[in-house]
């Protein structure tokens, strides 16, 4: 089943300009649950080169993210904006991301999140639970690109097993 729908694919995708088929990668990354990792490994296994696969996929992928993050950076400032500094207690659930955050950090959060939660809701939610966007737009962006080399690599293998 897997292998046909690779061959259909295939056979819409070959009909495209390689620059055609580097440039639909890009909008395929931008996907959640798509993102860098399976959009490398599509491009890959339609036979685009790895080396255009993958920076194709990261760049949506990156871009999508990083728009998020932005946006959940300005809109928790507004929210947070003339709020005085008392401690209300969290929520259960709350306390239970603030406590994994603890724990893992920004770094381990991006890097096992994509294994759960695409990284275009789990980039915001870092950012609305006051992790420094600096420190999230480095972690996500590299974890953007080590899924996307992973699984273009993964992609690439498997196209060379199936032929």
């Amino acid at each position: 089943m897997l292998q046909d729908l690779l061959v259909q694919l295939h056979s819409l995708v070959s009909d495209l300009a390689p620059w055609q088929q580097v440039l639909a990668l890009v909008p395929v990354g931008a996907l959640p649950f798509i993102e860098s990792y399976f959009g490398s490994f599509l491009g890959t296994t339609l036979g685009i080169h790895p080396l255009l696969a993958v920076p194709a996929a990261v760049a949506g992928n990156v871009l999508a993210t990083f728009v998020l993050i932005g946006l959940a950076g300005r809109t928790r400032d507004a929210v947070t904006r003339g709020r005085s500094s008392t401690t209300e207690k969290p929520s259960r659930f709350r306390a239970k991301i603030a406590t994994a955050l603890e724990k893992y950090g920004v770094p381990g959060v991006s890097m096992l999140g994509p294994l759960l939660v695409p990284s275009q809701i789990t980039a915001p939610t870092l950012v609305a639970l006051g992790a420094a966007k600096r420190r999230v737009y480095l972690w996500m962006g590299i974890s953007i690109i080590a899924w996307g080399i992973l699984f273009g690599v993964f992609g690439s293998l498997f196209l060379t097993a199936i032929v």
